[in-house]
């Protein structure tokens, strides 16, 4: 992956979106622009960015503008090989160009985006190559811990999990990609959670997220519903080998899920 920084130490903090704060109006919870431009980043031909500007809340603004940066890429609405300024992104969404080019520092240290010299992000072009390397890593990380986990882990633990599980079956059929992104990192998180180990719940979750990043020519959706819900039921069946201690077809479903997620990406 390539790795960007700009400037002095900026190091990436967050951009998102969320509701507005209880009692203030929707149209009162922007966050205040500050004045002036930022120089050095051109902001002409470059391609639009996504139409919709969601309310900010003023704390913790440059966390949520990193989670919807994030979704964006998943949804595929920062496209890969483009080039995105922090202060049309900043106009997008209501804030200044200040904590999204905070969070663009962060995108560019997970390997999301580089830095283009005075005119601001490029989206990572990614190929299936990659893909299939990244499904390959995790597998050779996941599927030995769940092996363990399965015969250590009481099945009233695994049972605790259900409702995530199902959770990603209800986020899939909603058909929004970015949505069951976050809800499927969030099953597999708690599933190595189990294991005590909180450096490998870092890193697992690392190689998901960059996993679920589109390719380069691929369609702006990605993988359609009907992948996504598929890939989701691989939730529960996993839970089902678990509980069973059914070490044969946890090591295939697990196998499975990563080489079913690279074939789709492709």
């Amino acid at each position: 992956m390539r790795q960007g920084a700009q400037g002095s130490a900026e190091t990436g903090t967050p951009w998102a979106a969320g509701p507005a704060a209880p009692g203030v109006p929707a149209g009162q919870a922007r966050v205040p622009q500050q004045s002036g431009a930022v120089r050095g980043e051109h902001t002409h031909s470059e391609p639009p960015a996504p139409r919709t500007r969601p309310v900010v809340q003023r704390a913790s603004v440059r966390g949520q503008i990193l989670d919807a940066l994030r979704a964006a890429l998943v949804a595929g609405d920062l496209r890969p090989g483009e080039v995105y300024s922090a202060p049309v992104l900043g106009e997008r969404f209501g804030v200044s160009a200040t904590p999204v080019r905070e969070a663009m520092q962060q995108l560019a240290l997970e390997g999301a985006v580089e830095v283009v010299p005075n005119r601001g992000f490029r989206v990572v072009e990614r190929g299936v190559r990659e893909l299939a390397e990244l499904a390959e890593i995790r597998t050779l990380i996941e599927v030995p811990v769940m092996l363990r986990l399965a015969r250590t882990v009481p099945a009233e633990r695994w049972a605790a999990l259900r409702p995530l599980a199902e959770a990603t079956v209800r986020a899939a059929s909603s058909g929004c990609r970015a949505t069951y992104a976050e809800s499927d990192r969030g099953f597999h998180r708690a599933v190595l959670s189990l294991s005590g180990n909180e450096q490998l719940v870092r890193i697992a979750e690392d190689l998901h997220r960059r996993a679920q990043w589109p390719l380069v020519g691929g369609a702006p959706g990605g993988r359609g519903r009907a992948d996504l819900v598929a890939d989701a039921h691989e939730h529960t069946a996993l839970l089902d080998a678990l509980i069973a201690r059914d070490l044969d077809v946890v090591r295939a479903l697990v196998g499975e899920h990563f080489a079913g997620a690279a074939a789709a990406g492709a």
